[in-house]
């Protein structure tokens, strides 16, 4: 299966905005669509999507990178396999070339679901999860989030505990995402404030060199089970709304876009 030619390309996202494509890779059957994929992927892409030991991981890795590079290419004219990547210090990819749109882009996936969000020339990462997965949750925010994100979780009946623990997980995986550190930055030394009907906002410890005030945060519930947040690089005292869209990469028209309201 060839990808069809691109059409018009999309205008990149205006400042104020973020563009969020989504897809749930496990619904993706169709034979000739996943070969499609496969032949999209670069060399590394490829040798990383083998390495996988169970095919639940090559089938997210392999949708979520199709994703990215479809995505990429509605809104300049390249290809879906002609993107090239380059990886900085700690692996996190950025566009590779030159004379492209500034676009940056972040990817995310878990159970049931892969997110591409996309900024134009300023620092942006997202993160979704599965918040049915099995294993430890709360217990978790002891060893690695600041004590005041552990002393709110724990002031909230035991019900709603897990729901906040994810709140606050997907805030501080978007955050790291965005600065491109990866857990070099210690989850500890950075805390965020939740309040009804605001923005989420962000505080560091001293150790920690950054400006809350040049932070953004929206958080977008995709599914029941998919908690998201998105960070970017932008003053918090301006506005800004994340563009939603489904999409299964090379399958034909997407539904309609939708606008998340910034809090849930």
């Amino acid at each position: 299966m060839t990808p069809p030619p691109s059409p018009d390309p999309l205008s990149p996202p205006r400042p104020d905005e973020v563009h969020l494509w989504i897809v749930e890779p496990e619904r993706v059957t169709e034979p000739r669509l996943l070969a499609a994929y496969l032949a999209l992927l670069g060399e590394e892409e490829r040798a990383r999507h083998q390495r996988f030991r169970f095919e639940k991981h090559r089938q997210q890795f392999l949708v979520s990178h199709a994703l990215v590079r479809v995505t990429l290419s509605r809104y300049a004219p390249v290809a879906p396999q002609d993107w090239r990547f380059s990886t900085n210090a700690y692996g996190r990819p950025e566009i590779a070339g030159e004379g492209l749109p500034r676009l940056r882009f972040n990817l995310s996936h878990t159970d049931g679901m892969a997110v591409c969000a996309v900024a134009l020339d300023t620092e942006v990462g997202v993160d979704v999860e599965h918040s049915g997965r099995m294993g430890q949750t709360v217990e978790l925010a002891e060893s690695f989030f600041s004590p005041s994100e552990v002393a709110d979780l724990h002031s909230l009946p035991e019900a709603l505990q897990r729901e906040r623990f994810f709140d606050y997980w997907t805030l501080k995986e978007s955050y790291i995402k965005a600065r491109g550190a990866g857990l070099s930055l210690p989850l500890d030394q950075f805390a965020f404030h939740l309040a009804p009907g605001q923005p989420p906002r962000i505080s560091f410890d001293p150790r920690m060199v950054d400006d809350p005030e040049t932070w953004q945060f929206v958080q977008v519930r995709l599914s029941a089970e998919h908690p998201a947040a998105v960070a970017v690089r932008r003053d918090r005292r301006l506005s800004l709304s994340v563009r939603c869209q489904r999409s299964t990469p090379l399958a034909g028209q997407e539904p309609p876009w939708w606008v998340s309201p910034g809090n849930r």
